[in-house]
């Protein structure tokens, strides 16, 4: 383990455009640095003025994603924890209305008593004792201070809402000495069709606003469909003043496990020893060999396992951001390409028929075709019915299916409506005067407030049988701590109807109470779980309600019981060469 040494900051900032990959190459980062045997931790700034990511819609800025404290913050604090495999907490992720919360409490409470509270100095005060004070945080497992906080300020440079986190970067800079202090800045290099060349005018103007408001980029990385020229990087080297060796360059590439090699290649850590003078060997440990052989497989399967999300945010993937994740970490442990069909819910719904009949049967071609089927959480009624469609579909053909929260819920009222004959039978959410409340209201509901009040954060979940398929999967143990974020429940008074004809509730949490986990007997895999395992997904360590989907989507889940369930994720890639074969058996495939 590498000495301790001050505290070192990294600021990733972006120009040009937003959703340009900061949040990867803030991670890549964090990656290459932990393998060289470092302490990391990260910190995403968001300048919106919402105290947090809870109330947004997912068209607005992805997914929400959950931290083990109950915390809802940006989605790029996911890709920290699965890149760095730690686990971060809500005061990872600041906002504006974070700030200006903490800023009027304090001044309510007489702190700045006699002063004019100002943005400078109170605001960029607060920003920079919030990051010094999260930075000493222990993320890891050892509970040990991290060495190096990478911290990716959202949005772009020159937007008016990130001019108070931009000012108090460039007062930080001083306060933390400059080889404590680094500020990577990544831009677009855009190649319009019309002429084929590689545009650097961009970049340039970005990194020249940067400069005007007082920081200076150490390193530069270029964002670009294709690989960029010499010539191109030399160019923005001689007009953004730095060095050749400061450009950085970051393709399209096949998936984002590629981003740390090509970071890697290009001489980032060379470059951090000396420019941060940190205690570390120029080659990164055989985690970042892990990461360069688990990218090699990827590109190189053949076979392939097709999921259907049937969800109602479609449109835009990132809405379903760590379900993707969960399940393409899965595929790849098994040696299979995913291939994810997105089916917006609507679309299997009979009223889509009527309205415009090939949306419907091009939905259903779909859902027929997938060898498994996944619906995930969400709120509201719209695409309810066509979710129960789904998942009735899964129940009665055999079809391997995982229903997370939303998902779980109403793969309780459909079997309510079509096995016990309850046709009524709905949640509270969707309908409050049902005479079949089989989903309700949690105690803690409080709709008069709708921040924060859902039950959130990592919880116990006690399997009550040993005769569990899920229990298997997560290695037979007694109990499982997965987060949760739901405001609804499977009534638990009725429970006993369900498991007289074949629905078991396998798990509940730790005072009996809520129903967290349920099976389908004579099925080969038809569970659903309240909790919403795929946040605690790693790419070497897949979510074993994932793995055992994508397990029974392959037909290979019964040999991998048989055996005990002894694949270990992180050692199936340590013996994948270069040149391995892409089609390097699954240690537990079915001989059949």
């Amino acid at each position: 383990m590498c000495a301790d040494f001050p505290m070192k900051y990294i600021l990733v900032t972006g120009g040009v455009i937003s959703g340009i990959g900061k949040g990867i190459i803030a991670s890549s980062i964090g990656t290459i640095l932990k393998s060289c045997g470092l302490r990391v931790t990260a910190i995403k700034i968001d300048p919106y003025i919402n105290i947090d990511a809870g109330t947004f819609s997912p068209y607005e800025h992805g997914e929400v994603f959950v931290l083990n404290d109950g915390g809802e913050v940006d989605l790029d604090l996911g890709n920290y924890e699965r890149f760095l495999d730690i686990n971060l907490y809500k005061d990872n992720n600041i906002t504006t209305g974070k700030i200006y919360q903490h800023v009027i409490n304090k001044e309510r409470h007489g702190d700045y008593l006699g002063k004019t509270v100002q943005v400078v100095p109170h605001i960029t005060d607060a920003v920079q004792e919030w990051v010094m004070n999260q930075a000493k945080v222990p993320v890891d497992d050892d509970k040990k201070e991290p060495q190096i906080c990478v911290i990716e300020l959202g949005g772009t440079i020159g937007d008016i809402e990130g001019m108070p986190f931009i000012e108090a970067f460039r007062q930080f800079q001083f306060k933390a000495k400059r080889e404590n202090f680094c500020n990577i800045h990544v831009s677009l290099v855009p190649q319009p069709n019309a002429t084929g060349e590689q545009k650097t005018k961009p970049t340039q103007n970005s990194v020249r606003a940067l400069r005007g408001l007082g920081l200076s980029p150490d390193l530069i990385v270029c964002r670009s469909a294709k690989p960029i020229e010499m010539a191109v990087k030399e160019k923005i080297s001689m007009f953004c003043h730095v060095e050749p060796e400061q450009v950085i360059f970051i393709h399209d590439v096949s998936s984002t496990y590629r981003v740390p090699i090509l970071l890697e290649e290009q001489g980032i850590i060379k470059y951090f020893k000396q420019r941060l003078n940190l205690p570390i060997d120029d080659q990164p440990s055989d985690l970042l060999m892990k990461w360069k052989k688990m990218a090699c497989r990827y590109e190189r399967l053949l076979k392939v396992c097709s999921i259907a999300l049937v969800g109602k945010y479609t449109k835009l993937s990132d809405c379903y951001a760590s379900v993707f994740k969960a399940l393409e970490h899965s595929a790849l442990a098994i040696n299979y390409k995913l291939d994810l069909m997105y089916i917006d819910s609507t679309e299997l719904e009979r009223s889509t028929e009527a309205e415009n009949s090939v949306k419907y049967h091009q939905a259903w071609h779909k859902l027929c075709k997938a060898d498994g089927i996944l619906v995930p959480g969400g709120f509201g009624i719209r695409g309810t019915e066509g979710k129960l469609q789904a998942i009735s579909w899964a129940r009665t053909k055999k079809k391997p299916f995982l229903g997370v929260c939303l998902g779980m819920q109403l793969a309780v009222v459909e079997f309510a409506r079509n096995c016990l004959n309850w046709e009524d039978a709905n949640s509270t959410e969707f309908d409050p005067d049902t005479k079949n409340p089989v989903v309700i209201d949690m105690p803690e509901h409080n709709p008069g407030d709708m921040g924060g009040t859902m039950r959130l954060g990592k919880r116990r979940t006690v399997f009550k049988t040993e005769n569990s398929v899920l229990r298997k999967l997560y290695g037979d143990e007694m109990f499982v701590e997965e987060r949760h974020r739901h405001r609804y429940e499977v009534n638990p008074e009725l429970t006993h109807c369900f498991e007289e004809k074949g629905l078991k509730f396998v798990g509940h949490d730790t005072e009996g109470n809520r129903m967290e986990i349920i099976e389908l007997e004579n099925h080969p895999y038809f569970v659903g779980v309240q909790f919403h395992p795929e946040f605690s997904s790693r790419p070497m360590k897949p979510s074993p309600p994932y793995l055992g989907l994508l397990l029974a989507a392959t037909g290979t889940l019964n040999a991998y019981l048989q055996r005990g369930c002894k694949l270990s994720p992180s050692d199936s890639y340590s013996d994948l060469s270069d040149d391995s074969s892409p089609e390097k058996e699954f240690p537990y495939s079915d001989p059949s």
